[in-house]
This record gives structure tokens, C-alpha cells and sequence, in this order.
């Protein structure tokens, strides 16, 4: 794939950088809608010698065929079409184009994704996985039991210095999407696992003047990736067959909360979700817990 023009990247990083300033979007966010653009960008030079600025609408409508065709999945289409929607309009507003190619061109329609989840007792196998006599075992219990108890991505898990912590309140000072915070209660369990790696194994894995919450092997800062890994090798350990994703705890403590009778809105704010409707689909993956709270408890569900 060849590169776009020195101009053309500079086009796509002035973009980026408003999308960072107005949307607060993510580092990981903002390369995938650049990494989009740049496919856009490299298809439009070779198939139709057009640059960005001169794009039409036709010409959209060929490369989300082009890459349907490919067996890109809907979702992902969307999301390219998402990415090239937010450019133009921006280029429409900047006075760079004169009509914005893809107004009036639909995102294709994908559905709603339940997410995976664990069940209670999937959950409690995990978190009792890890080697309580290595440090990086007990490492690793204090972040599964603080992902668990406040429902965090991993990005913010990994991201957590020990000033974000306060154990005698049973805080953590939460820094989420677009730098929002988050104040989320650990939980008692939560806190005994976290005081007790603090105690006994984070001294062994990194330099006190270091503010790492949980560091790597190498005392440094974990990728998300490298927690990935790591749970899916303790889940192989616990006998977890389930398929998980780098978010599964995080369903699991959305889902357990609304199975026990929590608010939506309450859910809403732990997550650190602006919007309701993103809160919402956790409501579906607990149909079953409130059809059998329904026939256990209304006076005519046996009639």
C-alpha cells in the first residue's frame, strides 16, 4: 500500500487533531479512523486517480462495494463509513470541498452485538486461577478482582498509578474516554486482594519511586495486549471454555449487577457511558435472570 502525499497526511492529521480537540476520541480510535482514511485515500489514487478533495459520491459507493466484496463484515464497513463521514463533513465546515460526498449515503445496517459474558461461577474459577505464591500470580488476582469489581476497560486498568487509588475510602479515581473521570467503588474483596499485593508482591516487581499500579515482568507500564495474554492463559488454567475478549469481565460486572436488581443509570455511570443507549444493550444479555425473577415472583406467571 503506498503512502498518501506529504499534503494528503498533513489533510488527515489536521482531521485527526480536531477529532482529538472537539470528540476527545481515544489514541486507539483516532489511528483506526486514520488507518480508514489512508485505505480510502491509497483505493481513490489507484482505482480512480482522484484525490481526497475531489472525491464523489459514486466513487464512495464503489470502495464500501469494494471492500463488502472482500468479505469486510457490515460492522466494519460501517465503522470505515463512520470515519469517512466525520472527514468530510469536516472538510464541508473547513470551506476544503464544495459538496460532502457522502451525505445522504446510509451506514449498512449491522445489528446490535450482545456481549460475551461469564457467568458467576465462570467468574469466581477465574479469579481463583492465578499462583498466589508468585508475585506476578498475585499481581495478577489484584487486577482481575479490580477489573471485575468496577467493570474497567483494560486500557484503564493498565493506565492506573497508585495515586488513582484510595483505600480508605474504597475509591478509584477513574480516567476513561475523552480524559472523563470516574469515581467506582471497589468492594471489599477487591480491596483485601489490592492491599495485599500492595503489601506483598508489588515491592518485588518494580522501584518504589515508580507509580505503576500494576507493573509487567519488567517493572514498566503493561500494554493491553500483554494483560490480554494473560488472561486468556488463566483462563486455560481456571477451565474456562467460554470465548473471551479483552472486555469480558467488564460485560460480566455490567450483566451480575443487573441481575441483582441494580439501576440502568447507575450501570451507566460506573461504566463511564455517555449515553444511556450504549448502557442498554447489557439489558438483553439479561433477559433470562429477569424472565426467571418474573415466573418466580409475580402471582400469575404460573397461570
Amino acid at each position: 500500500m503506498t503512502d498518501l502525499s506529504e499534503a494528503r497526511q498533513r489533510l488527515v492529521d489536521a482531521w485527526l487533531d480536531n477529532q482529538w480537540l472537539e470528540r476527545g476520541l481515544s489514541r486507539n480510535t483516532l489511528e483506526n479512523y486514520g488507518r480508514d482514511l489512508r485505505q480510502f485515500g491509497d483505493w481513490l489514487n489507484r482505482e480512480e486517480h482522484t484525490p481526497l478533495e475531489q472525491c464523489q459520491r459514486h466513487q464512495l459507493l464503489q470502495f464500501l462495494a469494494h471492500r463488502h466484496e472482500q468479505g469486510l463484515g457490515a460492522r466494519s464497513v460501517a465503522r470505515q463509513l463512520s470515519a469517512l463521514k466525520s472527514f468530510f463533513r469536516w472538510m464541508k465546515r473547513e470551506g476544503r470541498i464544495g459538496e460532502d460526498p457522502t451525505l445522504n449515503v446510509a451506514r449498512p445496517k449491522t445489528g446490535r452485538a450482545l456481549p460475551k459474558s461469564l457467568s458467576e461461577a465462570d467468574v469466581e474459577a477465574l479469579l481463583a486461577a492465578p499462583d498466589l505464591d508468585d508475585p506476578l500470580g498475585l499481581r495478577d488476582r489484584a487486577m482481575l478482582e479490580v477489573l471485575y469489581a468496577c467493570g474497567l476497560r483494560v486500557s484503564e486498568l493498565v493506565g492506573l498509578t497508585l495515586g488513582q487509588v484510595n483505600q480508605r475510602q474504597g475509591l478509584v479515581r477513574v480516567v476513561g474516554k475523552g480524559d472523563k473521570e470516574r469515581l467506582v467503588p471497589l468492594g471489599e474483596e477487591a480491596l483485601h486482594w489490592l492491599a495485599r499485593y500492595l503489601r506483598e508482591a508489588r515491592p518485588l516487581l518494580i522501584h518504589p519511586d515508580q507509580d505503576v499500579l500494576f507493573p509487567s515482568r519488567r517493572g514498566e507500564t503493561m500494554t493491553r495486549q500483554a494483560f490480554w495474554y494473560r488472561i486468556k492463559q488463566i483462563a486455560v488454567s481456571a477451565g474456562v471454555q467460554k470465548a473471551l475478549s479483552p472486555h469480558t469481565l467488564r460485560h460480566a460486572f455490567a450483566t451480575h449487577l443487573l441481575n441483582h436488581g441494580a439501576d440502568l443509570r447507575v450501570v451507566q455511570l460506573l461504566l463511564g457511558h455517555s449515553d444511556l443507549s450504549t448502557t442498554q444493550i447489557y439489558t438483553h444479555v439479561a433477559q433470562q435472570r429477569l424472565q426467571t425473577l418474573y415466573e418466580q415472583h409475580h402471582p400469575r406467571a404460573g397461570t
